[in-house]
């Protein structure tokens, strides 16, 4: 596995006008702050979601996660297949055992 190096962009950041457009609606993040993650390092959709929060809302990057890809490809100069796709995790929320049991209280008292 090749080491990743990140590094801050040697040029200054630059505004653009449509920098405040949100992107991600879950999570309230704008175009500039994909933008700023860029420079300030991150170059996969995966990182930018660890330091954004981008796709870990309610809708899990379904409606979001093209643009950031899109955003991210074009600050590197690269494609948007080459920044991955997000992470799918599993839910955090409780859920009850029986619901991956089957029914097994059910078969104990046969």
């Amino acid at each position: 596995m090749a080491k990743l190096v990140r590094t801050k962009k040697e040029f200054p950041f630059e505004e653009k006008a449509d920098d405040d457009m949100i992107i991600c609606r879950c999570e309230e993040i704008t175009r500039r702050e994909i933008r700023r993650a860029v420079y300030d390092g991150m170059s996969t959709i995966n990182e930018v979601k660890r330091y954004l929060r981008s796709g870990m809302g309610l809708c899990q990057g379904q409606t979001c996660q093209r643009l950031v890809q899109g955003i991210i490809a074009s600050e590197l100069g690269s494609k948007p297949s080459d920044v991955g796709m997000i992470q799918g995790r599993s839910p955090v929320r409780p859920v009850e055992i029986q619901t991956f049991s089957n029914n097994i209280l059910d078969v104990q008292e046969v």
